[in-house]
């Protein structure tokens, strides 16, 4: 959003001659020709906006630079006007962009966003649970990895909590997730489709926080099945982490075998990435030899060479998602709202890696 201010100018400009006033709800209105209501209902995210009245709106607030005065909102509802972002690693594109795509629309709805990072380590993950800095906060937004079941048990109904990701613990909070297992088996039957007939995933995982990798190699047995390939857990390739190196060595692991797919599911596109690097260093030629597909759409995807074919989530509907979810948890009994699950699309994009 652009700075929250009016030039004025008196003759000719110079030193101190700039005049800056606060653009207010007022000044919204007057110039979107609409009530100041209908203008708060926007920047507070209500839903019952109708999306032309919403745009037209949001593009006043764009033009004007009008940023919501936090302040003065938190004295009257007795909020902070800020939200936690717990996410596992930061240096993951994958979450970098994510979590961009929230602080975005975030700030649309005059939110700070403050953002914490677990390491997937479970002592940090319960804490979020049990109430991440609860005193300076309206809510959360968090991508578990290390936690199970029972660990719901834990979790404080005073915070509004949204869940990203697979829903590895029971508890009343709104999640949001792609659909896993579909996902691997779009990914897994372009391959196919392709004409490939020996296909190798990278990314099984057998620890507590492998759900996503569990759903994810489910995909790729069923796209196999409905093919008429045998399974060959030979190439079945473990990655006890899902980034570019773990790719690279299961890559070379494969070679060291003599196991040669025509064809490589990685559970992400760091691990595709990596899978590649590997395999042009061997000689292997992608897609001639083995073609190669993700999971994610980093934007590293797009530039790697050869471009990665992969599934892309709406990134942007996640994070549009999980603030609408948290903007109606806010001050509302846990009770008087069932939580909801909700899944958002992805696309095959096909680049030159398939």
């Amino acid at each position: 959003m652009g700075s929250p201010v009016n030039a004025v100018w008196a003759g000719f400009p110079g030193e101190g001659d700039r005049v800056t006033t606060a653009v207010s709800l007022k000044d919204v209105a007057l110039s979107a020709g609409v009530s100041i209501k209908t203008v708060s209902n926007v920047v507070n995210g209500y839903q019952h906006v109708r999306p032309e009245m919403r745009q037209r709106v949001q593009q006043v607030i764009d033009e004007l630079g009008y940023r919501p005065n936090l302040s003065a909102r938190s004295l009257r509802r007795g909020r902070t006007g800020v939200i936690a972002l717990a996410l596992p690693e930061l240096t993951s594109p994958y979450f970098a962009e994510l979590a961009g795509s929230i602080i975005d629309s975030a700030e649309r709805r005059g939110w700070t966003v403050l953002v914490d990072q677990t390491d997937g380590v479970r002592e940090r993950e319960l804490l979020v649970l049990q109430g991440i800095r609860s005193h300076l906060i309206d809510g959360a937004i968090f991508s578990p990895l290390a936690l199970g079941r029972d660990d719901g048990k834990t979790l404080r109904p005073e915070v509004p909590l949204v869940l990203l990701g697979e829903r590895v613990f029971d508890g009343d909070v709104d999640h949001i997730a792609i659909d896993s297992v579909a996902a691997a088996k779009t990914a897994v039957e372009h391959l196919v489709q392709r004409g490939r007939t020996k296909v190798a995933v990278i990314g099984a995982q057998r620890t507590r926080s492998s759900e996503t990798a569990r759903l994810r190699l489910k995909g790729y047995k069923q796209a196999l099945r409905a093919a008429g390939l045998a399974e060959d857990p030979s190439l079945v390739l473990p990655a006890v982490q899902w980034h570019r190196a773990d790719g690279a060595n299961a890559a070379r692991e494969l070679l060291s075998r003599k196991l040669w797919p025509d064809a490589i599911f990685c559970c992400n596109d760091l691990l595709a990435i990596g899978a590649i690097h590997a395999l042009q260093r061997a000689g292997v030629s992608v897609p001639d030899d083995v073609a190669v597909i993700g999971i994610d759409d980093i934007e590293e995807a797009a530039f790697a060479t050869p471009s990665l074919t992969t599934i892309g989530p709406d990134k942007v509907a996640i994070a549009q998602l999980s603030l609408e979810l948290l903007a109606a948890r806010i001050g509302t009994p846990a009770a008087a709202r069932p939580p909801q699950d909700l899944q958002v699309d992805f696309k095959l994009i096909v680049r030159d890696s398939t």
